[in-house]
């Protein structure tokens, strides 16, 4: 399944690029659909850079009430939209410090230099405040009974609840407030 929508996307990718020197994708979806594995392909056999949104969690000085309150409000789209999609835009090489959501600390910077195709991995990279960066917008969707399989996989049993209690719930009411799935030019189910 990730290999035959893998090349998919690389199909509609390079017809993309060939109109623009350089493009930029977001490749959002729910959690535990495929988009980090997928991403990782993608870096391989298109040789592009690779963003994740992940990184960009609120840290928590951020994390107020109100924030919390509006439909993706837990990321930090203010401080990736200034670290990564503006100098994106303007081609030029720049950093940015990853956010640990474990050690709720930023990490060392990462250089990123230009390239011709850059894409955005993660939850919430479709988010209104950035959405009019991108030249292309995906979106991966996983049933929820295989979504709550592959988080027992991935974290733990222990981690279910916190996903079922807490982020799952966050993104659907990101997903659902701005529609982001209908908005996506390309839309995959990744049930195995």
């Amino acid at each position: 399944m990730m290999g035959r929508v893998a090349v998919e996307i690389q199909e509609a990718l390079y017809s993309l690029h060939k109109t623009d020197s350089s493009i930029l994708i977001a490749l959002d979806g729910r959690c535990a659909a495929g988009k980090t594995t997928l991403a990782e392909q993608l870096r391989k056999s298109l040789h592009c850079n690779v963003v994740h949104m992940d990184d960009f969690f609120l840290r928590p000085e951020q994390r107020t009430e109100e924030r919390l309150r509006q439909p993706g409000g837990n990321v930090d789209y203010e401080r990736f939209r200034e670290e990564v999609l503006v100098p994106l835009k303007q081609g030029i090489s720049f950093s940015y410090r990853p956010y640990n959501c474990h050690t709720q600390m930023l990490k060392v910077p990462v250089q990123v230099k230009p390239n011709g195709i850059t894409l955005i991995e993660g939850s919430y990279s479709c988010h209104p405040q950035l959405w009019d960066f991108y030249d292309f917008h995906i979106f991966l969707t996983i049933h929820p009974i295989e979504q709550l399989r592959r988080i027992r996989e991935r974290n733990g049993a222990a981690e279910v609840e916190i996903f079922q209690k807490k982020w799952i719930p966050l993104e659907e009411t990101y997903f659902h407030a701005f529609s982001i799935q209908k908005r996506c030019e390309l839309c995959y189910d990744m049930d195995l």
